[in-house]
């Protein structure tokens, strides 16, 4: 390895293990990489240049609406609604309630596309429901974890907006979301057989029976939130609107039904929403830019054609380079968050999978999907350490409840790793490939 991507490297672990915000750790390892790669460099200018074009992007500015629309949604009483309607169609099998569980995070984090967001506002209340009704505390937390990141598999998903970013335009935006879909939904239905298993073995109750004329209402009062999906979807696969102008909408359409339909935000509450959303997007930018900056230097150094011929010098045997490749990504996410990890090792590895025949679409669900793992395990799973503050809990209690749910998402992965179908079917179909 070159001395610039050894200091990369080590500048970048040491930074994280002295707990340095991840952008600082990117961009301050970039900057040390690029004075010793060339010494005729400008690396402070370069590095400055490159955060610029970085974020220089029409693409990116759907990931502020979107947040945006998250956040109007989650303080909407939409989770509430959610939760209701779910209850309606699952709530009366055995371990109806973690069924409720997972189909809410899944209609709640496609809504959202937040995983954070999912855990908080579903957990909050679900947790202490299922707790009351004899599920175990770490089981109904175990659930809303691992399902939350359905959310960001099924669109609108600000990282795969991202990924379209990092793969400089190849794949665009529409097919990245039509192709996370199925695979979404495969993710939530393997939670979902698992909590009835163990719901079945330790005897958990069934939830809420309730007449036909409440169940219609239930559903009733859920549909608009619903809606937001098929707005989104139907009018980027329509040709209506761009997945940016998608973006704006949501927040239209986010703040008509919070505001004037459910009444749940009040306009005084609106500045704080819009306080709220510059401080994700600014850390979402800042990562972004640094990004791209270690992504140059990466590049520069022809890292991505070494990893390349290294693979292809263990094996020329596909599936096992696939599977190396998966269990590299397992391990990158659980020391590091998805937004970095998509713009870092996107390049990296795109051009080794391609070589093998991967349809860049394909590559970047099972991306996506690894990453989804990540942010459930220690040390640095957010969507792990939410949930344990949701549920009063600590990492070690739960860790061996979460291990079935884990068996289930890493089987869903290497079907849709094994079986391109899984993630190219629907765009194929919409044409988008």
């Amino acid at each position: 390895m070159d001395w610039s991507l050894a200091i990369l490297v080590l500048g970048f672990v040491i930074l994280m293990i002295a707990n340095v915000p991840v952008a600082f750790c990117i961009g301050s390892a970039t900057l040390l990489a690029i004075w010793t790669a060339d010494a005729d460099l400008p690396a402070l200018a370069l590095v400055a240049q490159k955060m610029a074009t970085g974020i220089n992007k029409f693409a990116l500015l759907a990931i502020p609406f979107f947040v945006l629309s998250g956040l109007l949604m989650g303080r909407g009483g939409v989770a509430r609604r959610l939760i209701d309607c779910a209850n309606v169609l699952v709530g009366p099998f055995r371990g109806g309630l973690a069924h409720v569980n997972v189909i809410t995070c899944m209609l709640f984090g496609s809504i959202s596309g937040s995983a954070a967001a999912a855990v908080s506002s579903i957990g909050g209340f679900m947790v202490p429901v299922m707790a009351r009704s004899g599920y175990h505390r770490d089981f109904s937390a175990s659930v809303t974890i691992t399902a939350a990141t359905t959310g960001l598999l099924i669109p609108p998903s600000n990282v795969m907006i991202v990924y379209s970013l990092a793969t400089g335009g190849v794949v665009s935006i529409a097919a990245i979301f039509v192709a996370g879909v199925l695979p979404g939904i495969l993710v939530g239905l393997g939670l979902m057989l698992v909590a009835g298993v163990i719901s079945i073995r330790r005897d958990y109750g069934t939830g809420d029976r309730v007449s036909l004329r409440v169940a219609l209402a239930r559903i009733i009062r859920a549909i608009p939130a619903l809606l937001l999906i098929v707005i989104i979807l139907g009018g980027i696969l329509g040709g209506i609107f761009t997945a940016t102008e998608a973006s704006a909408i949501a927040v239209v359409y986010s703040l008509l039904l919070s505001v004037g339909v459910y009444r749940e935000v009040k306009l005084r509450e609106l500045p704080e929403l819009l306080v709220q959303c510059g401080v994700i997007t600014s850390v979402v930018m800042l990562l972004v830019g640094t990004s791209m900056a270690m992504s140059w230097i990466v590049a520069y150094q022809n890292l991505p054609q070494n990893i390349s011929a290294a693979l292809l010098g263990v094996t020329d045997n596909k599936y096992v380079i696939l599977l190396i490749i998966n269990l590299l990504l397992l391990a990158v996410g659980t020391v590091m968050d998805m937004t970095p990890a998509v713009l870092i090792f996107t390049p990296i590895f795109l051009p080794v999978v391609t070589k093998l025949g991967m349809d860049p679409i394909h590559f970047g669900i099972v991306l996506i999907m690894n990453l989804c793992i990540g942010v459930c395990t220690p040390p640095v799973g957010t969507c792990l350490f939410l949930g344990c503050g949701i549920a009063e809990t600590t990492v070690s209690k739960i860790i061996l409840h979460l291990l079935p749910f884990f068996a289930a998402m890493v089987a869903v992965l290497m079907l849709t790793t094994y079986l391109p179908w899984l993630a190219l079917f629907l765009p194929g179909v919409f044409d988008l490939r």
